[in-house]
């Protein structure tokens, strides 16, 4: 075993605090839940004003960014071109990123906005409640979410290609932060932290929804004993990919999760309600725009309520907890890209994805309640695991479907988990982006054996609330990223295109026969 990586205090600091957690989780889960709700509730009430206005800001500092001179800049040398192709690089963005979470969320958060309205004086159950519920959901899971990731991503992409540095979030920072050993071990070791615990806590909701649709379409039985057996299986699956590599086995795994993806959208869209789900998305796609400056700046000062505290502060926590992992995952997987190509395919390419998919499955879902007296919204507010499951009743191929998502869930798991032990591996060697073997399998283990003890002792929700917690310092750690990225790029010397140089030329043709004349 390489001893000498070891020797990062990133690595032990960071391990001690989440066995610490995990202990504290496991013997005193109620306490434990009681003190993480308390400091989350503390964090997004006080601080939602600034979660709100952080993320607003990303979305157009990278909006411009994209389309200035700076979009040219290549994250890499100037000859370098892209590792990977186009679908594999989405592939590898969406499955890092929420493509779990979205399978999840996909019907569920519909169907919760549905039944619970975002708006006071708008009837749940009614048609004015479903479309509330689409435009809504397309909002969470667009590009303001993707925003958060992107703009980690792309500082570290290009400290780690374009200035040939380590990959890590405090490398990024020292333009602003200096290189001060407490503070960037302090930064990284936060980034850790955060990681391991998001990423345990969607595993753990992951095999719960596995569970659900385990029971749904055989005689498996929603027990504890039941998800412990699939968190190892996950293990086994997880760690033999991760021996692969890079190339082989998460790169393989995204493009069967994007295949399956794209397999159950078009089946669902073809015998799922075609006209109403492209209605729903049009409509939805068309509300998303025109309200979203709204959406990103509502808060509730004068008539009070949670809504918007439990469901769009939540969820831009929740991105920004999970930053560090699927930022420096999708850093790794661009290089050669230009900013321009890095913004507008994080920020554009997943959300439509995300979005279409709300529209065929949320929309069939909905269609189901309004029209058929389905009971889909209260299905889902009694056990929102089986939320998917539950659409699949109002389809062909019921069981085939649901086996195929049972799948599907699995596969971006393992590919999460997988992506996360390569990512700590990286952060807690220095950097490195050949971390040993030795650091991804513990960090594997930590990942299983929190998700496997906090299921035994009841804590996995207490676990994603204290994760949340962490979200406060990066919001603040990524706006002194856009302070770092600028000062970066306007050291860098813009590129001249093949076009530029054929226009510069004719302008100097014309120049030197006017001084012939």
């Amino acid at each position: 075993m390489d001893t000498k990586h070891f020797k990062n205090p990133v690595f032990y600091v960071s391990a001690i605090v989440i066995a610490l957690l995990v202990i504290i989780g496991a013997i005193m889960p109620k306490q434990f839940g009681e003190v993480a709700n308390r400091l989350f509730l503390f964090t997004t009430s006080k601080f939602g004003w600034f979660y709100l206005i952080a993320v607003f800001v990303l979305v157009i500092f990278l909006a411009v960014l994209a389309f200035s001179r700076y979009g040219k800049i290549r994250l890499g040398g100037e000859e370098e071109r892209p590792d990977y192709p186009f679908f594999t690089w989405i592939g590898m963005l969406f499955s890092a990123g929420f493509g779990a979470g979205l399978v999840f969320w996909g019907v569920a958060e519909p169907m919760s906005h549905f039944l619970e309205t975002p708006f006071e004086g708008v009837e749940p159950l009614t048609e004015e409640a479903a479309r509330l519920a689409m435009g809504y959901s397309f909002f969470h899971w667009g590009v303001s979410q993707w925003s958060v990731f992107a703009i980690v991503g792309l500082v570290v992409a290009f400290m780690q290609f374009r200035r040939r540095d380590a990959g890590l979030i405090s490398k990024a920072m020292e333009p602003v932060t200096g290189h001060k050993p407490v503070v960037t071990n302090t930064i990284d070791t936060l980034a850790v932290i955060a990681t391991v615990m998001g990423v345990a806590t969607s595993l753990g909701l992951g095999v719960l929804q596995i569970n659900g649709g385990l029971s749904t379409i055989s005689d498996i039985p929603s027990a504890v004993w039941v998800q412990l057996l699939i968190i190892v299986v996950m293990f086994v699956a997880y760690m033999t990919s991760t021996f692969t590599g890079l190339d082989k086995g998460i790169k393989y795994l995204s493009n069967i999760n994007l295949g399956l993806c794209l397999l159950l959208l078009v089946f669902v869209l073809i015998f799922g309600p075609t006209i109403f789900i492209l209605n729903a998305f049009t409509l939805g796609i068309g509300d998303y725009i025109s309200n979203f400056i709204n959406y990103s700046l509502r808060l509730q000062p004068y008539k009070g309520g949670t809504w918007v505290r439990d469901w769009t502060v939540f969820y831009w926590a929740w991105a920004i907890a999970w930053s560090p992992f699927v930022g420096a995952f999708v850093a790794r997987v661009s290089k050669g890209r230009t900013i321009r190509e890095f913004i507008l395919g994080v920020m554009v390419v997943p959300p439509v994805i995300a979005c279409v998919w709300i529209a065929a499955f949320g929309g069939t879902a909905l269609d189901a309640d309004l029209n058929h007296q389905a009971g889909i919204a209260e299905a889902v507010n009694n056990d929102i695991a089986v939320a998917l499951f539950q659409v699949y009743n109002h389809i062909p191929l019921t069981f085939i479907m649901s086996v195929l998502s049972v799948l599907l869930i699995f596969t971006f798991l393992v590919t999460s988990a997988d992506s996360a032990a390569y990512i700590l591996g990286s952060m807690t060697s220095r950097g490195s982006t050949t971390p040993p073997l030795s650091h991804k399998f513990v960090w594997g283990i930590l990942i299983s054996a929190i998700a496997g003890v906090l299921l035994l002792a009841g804590g996995l929700d207490a676990l994603q609330t204290a994760s949340l917690v962490s979200a406060l310092p990066f919001t603040v750690i990524m706006l002194i990223m856009l302070v770092a990225i600028m000062n970066m790029l306007k050291r860098e010397t813009i590129p001249i295109s093949k076009r530029e140089v054929k226009r510069h030329e004719r302008i100097q043709k014309k120049i030197n026969a006017r001084k012939k004349d």
